[in-house]
């Protein structure tokens, strides 16, 4: 094991969530878990009521570094685009919803959030690490996965998000 999937195991772990099989682990092309989304906040009780929209799934943590780097973008990517038909949904797995909640007094979400401290929707999207995206169509498949946050990935994330906004 690497010592990147070792690192993540062990913040997945320290988080509460433990160590995850790979054989949950989404992949491209193929339809995404339907998972419900616990506490739900201006996003749908479940996963599969979105479908018909370009859903970009954020799974995210206060003690998340890249995470505070994400959310400015992803307020942005909803504002830009929602209007077209993209949703962001971010779910947070702290084990505890007070640390989420000071996080997002921080770095209020202008999108859709969910708040999944057991982790069972991490576990069915196969996270390994944080922040984790998944891009789902309109026709519920996963366009793409991607670990991690970084300044220098915008542009690449945001041509993404339109490329399959592009895409009926």
């Amino acid at each position: 094991m690497s010592w990147q999937r070792t690192m993540a195991a062990a913040l997945l772990a320290a988080a509460g969530i433990g160590v995850l099989p790979v054989a949950f682990a989404v992949e491209v092309g193929q339809p995404a878990p339907d998972v419900e989304l616990p506490a739900a906040v201006a996003a749908a009780p479940k996963l599969s009521a979105l479908k018909g929209k370009l859903v970009y799934v954020d799974f995210w943590a206060s003690w998340c570094g890249p995470c505070r780097q994400s959310f400015p973008w992803m307020n942005e990517m909803q504002a830009k685009y929602g209007a077209k038909g993209l949703q962001i949904v971010a779910i947070n797995l702290d084990a505890k919803r007070a640390d989420a909640d000071a996080f997002l007094a921080q770095l209020p979400a202008r999108f859709g959030l969910a708040f999944d401290a057991a982790g069972a929707s991490a576990k069915r999207f196969g996270v390994k690490g944080m922040p984790t995206s998944v891009l789902i169509g309109r026709n519920g498949e996963v366009l793409a996965v991607h670990q991690g946050f970084r300044d220098d990935e915008r542009q690449a994330l945001e041509a993404k998000l339109a490329a399959a906004l592009a895409t009926p």
